[in-house]
């Protein structure tokens, strides 16, 4: 729409500057005095005077051209006195309406203001009845027409303001009924999904280009990450050479050094490996204790692009990347994985998470393939090499255990052979998942299963005695069984001593057997941190112990074990900090409300919610915290005693946001039900009282932020709103955003405003002022004239469509020239209407139509028609 403005503007723009002083002259018919009793609004050169005609419930704009003296050009000073643009008929409002009593807004500078002037007796009016002649009428229904089409030109937010319920509002007052002008210099717009949102440029910036370009220059480290995985994942933790911890969360590798003695409490630092862009799944520790394997899940980047699995060498020492193995071989996922012992560490096998769970062996210096087959369509859940021979390897999961025997293939990728042998479990009962074994001294493999049952398991040599093809065929079978835990084994770790230590799932345990499955001690978990999930021997007696519930235990069996990590079980959502503390809380899908301190790195107390939390914020004083439930409840707890102080519901949806004000006097509750509930809140904040509601969203509250004196609130919603709320008021909208443009806010969580435009802008940005970058520029209008609006300098292009510059049939149409755009127009096109113009003398040829000149632009716009009058009522041009 606004290349069709323009481009009209161009064409009418092009007549006048062409026509000869002589050709007006020569009509006879000298053009019109300026009235000196209408004076040029502010904003606008003193030649262009528009004037608006309400007609029905539709606001439409009609300029007329006036010829008064003054430079032309677009003021953008600061507004005029309020008496140089009233009339007496009324006072002009921002808008562009008028009202019969009451001060205008003053606005802002530079926004072109519309003045309305006195009716006049002849003025046309839609749906009343006229005494005009007949003949007039024709002129009247044309008139109408181009009054119609001009104000669809004319208009700034035509298209983007359509499909959202809050139009791209210019700073008019709440009455203003027509506030979609171009803002110069003062407002940004962006379109996320689509949608354009405006935001309003603070008024100590004067230019974009004040702003810096780049990121700040503060910068994050990470220092400490709460939590391990140990609820959905295995082979997640071991002990490095050095004796850190290693385990994985998220897409980080943690490399935990514990503080204090067995059993004693944390204070260790932490380093982090952050190669991975997804999610870690598996870890393998190198025979010389110093390089880790780590494998990710598939994923998707920030900007939607897919993240294939791969698996990373690297350095525990240096925390660098060694070598990126199979990026574009797995599938969905790396499993397991694990390191051969029998030859330092050279060959790295790797079970992917396809339907077919693909067993390769890689070589780790070259990160070369050597081979690769199809395991089983079961789950595997473990793979290992045997320490005393390479060329065997054994993997288990769902009802199986299968042999592997690898042959040739070194140095030449693809090349090698796997072949298989199924373990044999005879008159034993076969267990539905065996999710861990260990290799023995002697050669035999003890798995755990799901049934508590701990199997040895040994070869059986071939028998060429035997009758058959070949004799008998060597076979892995059962040796011997031990049954050792209620319900499944998770985890077996075999000891510098030869021992074997076993970790129960059900009755939470930790065995120790020595030499023919014979128990030596055992030692229980408590009920809280959940069943073994994997075990790692650290230095001398000290034992490491992940659980399923996020824990990781440090002690020994003797002493017992204490938690030195913890961390949620299920998705966290609510996060907030102490106002004077080194503590913070969190709440989430897992029911859990936790309080951390941040100088131990330590949880401080939890408490059993019932609910799932998904929101939560301190009382300025720290005293109490308000909890927000997924049920539309909210509960305000004492933070020393864990005492629920006191138990609200609004609504039955879940609960977004939560939010005190700055001074403590107000509590803010954003719901799913698309209403910001209020709440008068005590001293103490242990009692509390309905004030109001803010209701004016269209969709969910998402974020919510109090100003520094308390008494507003800035808030976002799903479809990304940005409204403004005067609390103190009695929960009001404010319905000119303008004027919040300057507040100072407590806090900046709304993922939507200026103060955070430097990281949304990147994304189909679209700068609203004076300089427009090529770079910037509306999509539709990148898309639609890639070639039009090139770097051949500015001109200028009339704001408004035409009025009559005199009178008789030789007249000419002339538009004022008064703000700067990019050119629109071909030059070829241009020239050739130069010269088409300067070979005649008589009455103004046609005006090509718009449709010949941009087809695709007036495809969507083909019932506009723009007629333009003569003096003598005729249509002089018509597009």
């Amino acid at each position: 729409m606004e290349l069709v403005k323009a481009a009209l503007a161009e064409a009418l723009r092009l007549l006048r500057l062409q026509v000869p002083p002589s050709s007006l002259q020569g009509s006879g018919t000298p053009a019109p005095p300026g009235d000196s009793s209408l004076a040029a609004p502010p904003g606008l050169p003193p030649t262009c005077t528009p004037s608006l005609v309400s007609r029905g419930t539709q606001t439409e704009t009609e300029v007329e051209l006036k010829s008064s003296p003054g430079p032309p050009g677009l003021s953008n000073g600061p507004p005029a006195p309020q008496g140089a643009s009233e009339e007496p008929g009324g006072t002009q409002s921002e808008g562009g309406g008028s009202s019969s009593s009451g001060a205008g807004s003053p606005g802002p500078p530079g926004i072109l203001r519309p003045l309305q002037p006195p009716q006049r007796a002849d003025t046309p009016r839609r749906n009343s009845s006229s005494s005009s002649s007949p003949s007039e009428r024709p002129r009247q229904k044309l008139s109408r027409k181009a009054i119609s089409s001009a104000n669809l030109l004319v208009r700034s937010g035509s298209t983007e303001s359509r499909g959202g319920k809050d139009p791209l509002s210019s700073p008019g007052g709440p009455g203003s009924r027509r506030s979609n002008y171009n803002l110069e210099g003062i407002s940004v717009k962006m379109f996320l999904r689509g949608r354009p949102i405006t935001m309003y440029i603070p008024s100590g910036i004067r230019s974009l280009e004040e702003l810096p370009s780049g990121p700040p220059p503060e910068t994050l480290s990470l220092d400490w990450v709460y939590g391990y995985r140990g609820r959905d994942s295995r082979s997640n933790l071991f002990v490095l050479r050095s004796g850190e911890v290693v385990y994985f969360i998220a897409c980080v590798v943690v490399l935990y050094r514990p503080g204090g003695g067995p059993g004693g409490p944390g204070g260790g630092g932490q380093r982090h490996y952050r190669g991975h862009t997804d999610c870690v799944r598996c870890l393998a520790v190198h025979p010389d204790g110093v390089r880790v394997a780590s494998g990710q899940t598939a994923g998707v980047d920030k900007d939607g692009k897919p993240l294939q699995p791969v698996v990373h060498i690297w350095d525990s020492e240096t925390l660098l990347k060694l070598q990126e193995i199979g990026l574009g071989a797995f599938e969905r996922g790396v499993g397991a994985l694990a390191f051969s012992a029998a030859d330092q560490g050279a060959f790295l096998c790797v079970v992917d998470d396809s339907n077919e769970h693909m067993l390769s062996v890689w070589d780790c210096s070259r990160g070369m393939k050597l081979a690769e087959i199809k395991s089983t369509n079961d789950s595997v859940l473990a793979v290992g090499f045997n320490p005393r021979d390479s060329s065997c390897i054994v993997t288990s999961g769902k009802s199986h255990v299968h042999f592997w025997n690898w042959s040739g293939g070194v140095g030449v990728p693809g090349n090698g052979t796997l072949t298989r042998k199924q373990g044999v479990f005879g008159k034993y009962k076969k267990p539905k998942f065996i999710p861990c074994f260990v290799f023995l001294p002697d050669g035999d493999i003890l798995t755990g299963d799901s049934e508590g049952n701990i199997l040895t398991w040994g070869r059986s040599p071939s028998d060429s005695k035997t009758p058959g093809r070949g004799g008998a065929k060597e076979t892995y079978g059962i040796v011997a069984q031990a049954h050792a835990h209620e319900g499944s084994i998770f985890a077996l770790c075999l000891r510098r001593d030869g021992t074997v230590l076993s970790g129960g799932g059900r009755d939470r345990r930790l065995v120790q057997w020595g030499p023919g499955l014979v128990a030596l001690q055992e030692a229980e978990i408590p009920e809280h941190f959940g069943a073994v999930r994997a075990i790692a021997e650290g230095l001398g007696s000290e034992l490491l112990v992940g659980t399923t519930k996020n824990a990781l235990l440090r002690g020994d069996l003797a002493q017992g074990f204490s938690p030195v990590i913890q961390g949620h079980t299920d998705e966290l959502w609510g996060l907030c900090t102490h106002p004077s503390q080194n503590r913070f809380l969190t709440c989430g899908h897992d029911r859990q409300l936790c309080l951390w301190d941040g100088e131990s790195h330590a949880l401080a107390w939890s408490i059993d919610l019932k609910e799932t939390g998904l929101c939560a914020d301190f009382h300025p004083s720290g005293a109490v915290v308000a909890v927000g439930l997924n049920t539309g409840r909210w509960l305000v707890l004492d933070t020393e005693t864990r005492e629920i102080v006191s138990d609200v519901i609004d609504g039955n949806e879940q609960l977004s946001v939560v939010r005190y004000s700055p001074d403590g006097l107000y509590l803010a509750i954003g719901s799913h039900d698309n209403v910001i509930y209020i709440y008068s809140v005590s001293s103490d904040g242990a009692k509390s009282s309905r004030f109001g509601r803010c209701m004016g969203h269209s969709s969910f509250i998402t974020h919510l932020d109090w100003s520094k004196d308390g008494n507003f609130i800035m808030s976002n919603s799903g479809d990304y709103e940005i409204l403004y709320w005067d609390v103190a008021g009695g929960c009001k909208q404010l319905k000119n955003r303008y004027e919040s443009r300057d507040r100072e806010w407590a806090t900046y969580t709304c993922v939507l405003g200026f103060h955070v435009y430097g990281e949304q802008g990147r994304a189909e940005p679209h700068v609203r002022g004076p300089r427009q970058p090529r770079d910037q520029r509306p999509i539709h209008a990148r898309r639609l004239a890639p070639r039009l609006a090139g770097r051949q300098g500015r001109q200028h292009l009339p704001v408004a469509s035409a009025g009559r510059w005199g009178r008789g049939a030789g007249a000419r149409h002339a538009l004022s020239n008064p703000l700067p755009v990019p050119r629109l127009l071909p030059r070829r096109l241009i020239a050739a209407w130069r010269d088409r113009l300067a070979r005649r003398r008589g009455p103004a040829p046609p005006c090509p139509s718009l449709g010949r000149l941009f087809p695709r632009l007036t495809s969507r716009h083909s019932r506009s028609r723009i007629s333009l009058e003569g003096a003598n009522g005729a249509p002089a041009h018509t597009v």
